[in-house]
């Protein structure tokens, strides 16, 4: 991994800090339903606060494209960041100009102050060298606290740090170690385990990790697309049949890397995609034609949880079912408890993350017993297809 500063080369005492974090978070009626990505946030900010910074936080919050949208404010987020740092936050109603430079001229030495919307600004997200340089005046120092953001070139991620020395928060950083755990110098051997609904959205990242890893499981329905390539009749199961090619092309680009795939060896079945109907256990080749795949069995999590047995690091993206609908989510919750045993007992590295991965790990109550849990979304999937984010990139030799 290429170097960066963190808070420990920032001498932060009496600077103003600009923090670019993500407080994108989900809000349904007003009220916010998962304060997660504060939770993560706040450690940097107290640190910060604490060494005497003015914390200066700039995020954005949905899709406004370049435009004042009332609902869109980061106003609401001022409460309970307060209550979740315990102090006081400050608020100005714009990220740059006089109304911004004069609440920063009015902070002391440990202040936080939120700053409205970056996205407000059209230049936000097409990287417009203005803006960052309006955004530079307003600080001494850029710390980059949203590795969820930083597969974006935007000014507030990109722009800026370019402008102003620049570190990773303390959340980048754990995010940045435990990616190179995974697939930088990962203790070997190293599993993946993939699950989604389509191969095409994750070509790039079947083929990098078949790169990368000694053991690639495919999971949930992507796992159709491979069996109905080798020939296995699917029945009504969810399945692309235009990427059959592209699937066998993929399984042997993977025997080329002598990286192992491991594909479902049983399936359990519906006739009817809802919750609790009558289901049937049965193996890839006896699947009926009028029925569907909506996880996998017994016999498969045995022979996942016997490579994890003999893993040393994990990597996980993706659920092995329908895992929201009961009772398909009985694999991914198996294999998941046995993660987090291994984690425990035997040392295992296990990350995981992106898209429907955490809520799958919460839901079976692990994550918090895994190594670490990624909730970056795209930003974690682009890493582990291998390509470059713009927003570590700027930091990198900073």
């Amino acid at each position: 991994m290429a170097s960066f500063r963190t808070l420990d080369q920032l001498d932060a005492k009496g600077k103003r800090v600009l923090l670019r974090a993500d407080l994108n978070v989900p809000v349904r009626d007003g009220a916010i339903s998962d304060r997660t990505r504060i939770e993560r946030l706040s450690p940097t900010i107290k640190e910060l606060s604490d060494k005497g910074a003015k914390v200066i936080v700039l995020s954005h919050f949905d899709r406004p494209k370049g435009k004042r949208v009332p609902e869109m404010s980061l106003r609401p987020l001022v409460e309970a960041l307060s209550s979740v740092l315990g102090r006081t936050v400050a608020f100005a109603d714009d990220c740059v100009g006089p109304e911004a430079e004069a609440a920063v001229a009015r902070m002391a030495d440990g202040d936080v102050l939120l700053l409205e919307n970056t996205r407000y600004h059209a230049g936000e997200e097409k990287n417009d060298p203005a803006l960052a340089a309006e955004f530079a005046k307003l600080g001494d120092a850029y710390v980059n606290d949203a590795f969820s953001a930083a597969h974006r070139a935007h000014a507030s991620t990109e722009g800026v740090a370019r402008l102003l020395p620049a570190y990773a928060g303390r959340l980048m950083e754990a995010e940045l170690k435990a990616l190179e755990a995974a697939l930088g110098t990962p203790s070997r051997p190293v599993v993946a385990i993939v699950g989604g609904a389509k191969v095409s959205t994750k070509l790039d990242l079947l083929g990098n990790l078949s790169r990368k890893v000694d053991v690639l499981v495919i999971g949930g329905a992507m796992a159709n697309t491979f069996l109905a390539a080798q020939g296995h009749n699917m029945g009504r199961s969810l399945q692309e049949a235009e990427m059959h090619a592209t699937a066998l092309r993929i399984l042997d680009e993977a025997k080329a890397a002598n990286c192992e795939i491991l594909l479902p060896r049983d399936l359990v079945v519906a006739a009817e995609f809802k919750p609790n109907p009558a289901t049937r256990t049965v193996s890839v080749e006896s699947v009926p034609s009028d029925m569907m795949a909506l996880d996998v069995g017994p016999d498969t999590v045995d022979a996942i949880e016997d490579r994890l047995k003999r893993a040393s690091t994990l990597v996980w993206n993706g659920p092995l079912g329908a895992f929201e609908t009961p009772p398909f989510d009985a694999a991914t919750v198996a294999v998941a408890e046995s993660v987090a045993g291994l984690t425990e007992s035997a040392g295992l590295k296990s990350i995981g993350g992106g898209g429907d991965t955490v809520s799958a790990l919460r839901h079976a109550g692990v994550a918090e017993r895994m190594t670490y849990v990624s909730s970056a979304g795209g930003a974690f999937l682009e890493w582990l297809e291998g390509k470059t984010l713009p927003g570590v990139a700027a930091l990198e030799g900073s």
